[in-house]
């Protein structure tokens, strides 16, 4: 029976973990410092608690990091001090740099370490969730394996630690930001009072912009454009007392475009240009409409 250790079982955590249980393995967990809640849900999972992190270190096959992203390379610090030498797998929202840097902590231990990112809601009998995982062949393996009859479907990535990181980011950049986005439009909207309006043009577009790859040209050789109209979004925003930072980000971002006005270009080019910079002769264009 693989042992695996959980750090920590919040509501993803925790179902994570209860599917790696149904598969057949052992789940621990440590209490010391966990809330109310935590302690519930491993109750009710069936987790069996440990005394401490340095029990959990000797016992479990592999620890599985699943904590708030700022906390990741502090929890994976406070694995290897634990001389811990088995699977460790962090699941979290970090940078592929602070991944690397995770992945060096745990390896001075002589820890074998996974990247992982979990996507999707918490696993349940009838919502899957997908575990990305890069590293090394035989580890991807031995988490497949963990997961096997559960509904944490485990997909392998090509190349090393940091692939899955990146993923994560990538996905999280776009679905996190529009979430965002959207709820301020909203609220402006129904400022103005025309949310019914805002929603009946929005529920006529059934696709996400993140499946638009082909309209990214599009919007690079409009964005010198679009560029002046998200800075008076950001205007309207701070009229009304509304978070206008997410307007002036788009603002900026689609500056970096305004080498590409009213061409053709490539997604590729359009891609690449927003890695540089705009400078302060394309920054001027922005008055332009």
């Amino acid at each position: 029976m693989t042992v695996l250790g959980i750090l920590h079982p919040g509501s993803m955590g925790a179902a994570v973990a209860a599917q790696a249980k149904r598969s057949g393995a052992e789940v621990l967990w440590c209490p010391t410092g966990r809330s109310l809640a935590s302690r519930e849900r491993a109750q009710r999972y069936g987790l069996r608690p440990v005394s401490d992190l340095g029990e959990m270190a000797q016992e479990a096959d592999i620890i599985l990091s699943i904590c708030p992203p700022s906390h990741a390379a502090e929890v994976a610090a406070a694995v290897a001090a634990q001389g811990f030498s088995g699977l460790y797998i962090d699941g979290n929202a970090v940078s592929p740099a602070t991944m690397t840097s995770v992945s060096a902590t745990l390896r001075r231990s002589g820890a074998t370490v996974i990247d992982g990112s979990v996507i999707g809601s918490p696993p349940s009998d009838s919502k899957d969730t997908r575990l990305y995982l890069a590293g090394p062949s035989q580890g991807l393996a031995q988490v497949a394996a963990v997961f096997a009859d559960s509904t944490v479907r485990v997909h392998p990535l090509p190349g090393d630690i940091g692939q899955a990181s990146a993923l994560k980011l990538s996905y999280s950049s776009y679905q996190k930001a529009s979430r965002a986005l959207a709820a301020v439009a909203h609220a402006f909207a129904v400022d103005h009072g025309v949310e019914g309006e805002l929603l009946d043009i929005a529920q006529g577009r059934t696709t996400s912009y993140l499946a638009e790859t082909a309209y990214f040209s599009k919007v690079a050789a409009r964005a010198w454009r679009w560029a002046p109209e998200m800075r008076e979004v950001a205007h309207a925003l701070d009229e009304v007392g509304l978070p206008s930072d997410l307007a002036t980000a788009s603002a900026a971002v689609m500056e970096r475009w305004n080498d590409l006005r009213d061409t053709t270009v490539e997604i590729e080019q359009a891609l690449a240009a927003l890695h540089r910079r705009a400078d302060s002769k394309d920054a001027e264009l922005t008055g332009e409409s």
